[in-house]
């Protein structure tokens, strides 16, 4: 399931692109202006970002330019009705992966996602190194310490695989719980017993913690 966060503060276009990503079965949080956006991406992971421009509070630029510094390498499309050349490579600069013009037609939102999300998983393949010698697969979502598989019960990989990809960023034991477990009725003490295990199995110092910040692993 491909969770999409779209920043768009044209009421039409916002219901329009929400609606039909929905009919294809994308789970998509729509957000009015910039910062608002900017914190759901730093408490959720997301597949897609799809980012208007001309936005309040923080533009698409900027926002983009903040994802991009955090090293969030989620794949991003920038929705915009400008067309100065200097505009467009602003955005590529910025690390923005492709652009449609506004008005598009919804088929080719739906295209350009597709070869977006393809083109990002290939190049991102390979293995991403962490903390302490480990390096995770994002392709067979695997946890290595040297060339060494480590041995996680599936719930603990989707554990680590969140924490991977918001690496280097304190994640609350709420969004661990909202995303990770889905708002299933568990307890925190379960979640904080399934990180315990997890650093068993890995290092004390693998999943690192911090009071009222949450849990990360570095990069």
């Amino acid at each position: 399931m491909i969770k999409v966060l779209l920043l768009e503060d044209d009421y039409l276009y916002k219901i329009s692109i929400k609606e039909f990503l929905e009919e294809l079965d994308f789970v998509v949080d729509d957000f009015e202006n910039g910062e608002d956006a900017l914190h759901a991406i730093f408490d959720k992971k997301y597949d897609l970002l799809l980012l208007d421009i001309r936005v309040p509070k923080m533009d698409g630029f900027e926002l983009v330019k903040y994802v991009r510094e955090a090293n969030i390498d989620t794949p991003i499309i920038i929705l915009t009705s400008l067309t100065d050349i200097k505009d467009l490579s602003r955005g590529y600069t910025l690390g923005c992966n492709d652009y449609i013009r506004k008005p598009f037609d919804m088929i080719e939102l739906k295209f350009r996602i597709e070869q977006v999300i393809k083109n990002h998983f290939q190049v991102n393949d390979d293995f991403i190194e962490l903390d302490l010698d480990f390096k995770y697969s994002m392709k067979k979502s695997l946890l290595y310490k040297d060339d060494d598989i480590v041995d996680l019960s599936s719930k603990e990989i989707e554990l680590v695989a969140f924490l991977v990809q918001n690496r280097g960023f304190f994640t609350s034991i709420e969004s661990l719980h909202e995303n990770v477990w889905e708002n299933k009725e568990i307890s925190y003490a379960d979640i904080r017993m399934c990180i315990k295990r997890v650093r068993e199995k890995t290092h004390k110092d693998f999943i690192k913690t911090k009071r009222f910040l949450g849990y990360k692993i570095d990069r």
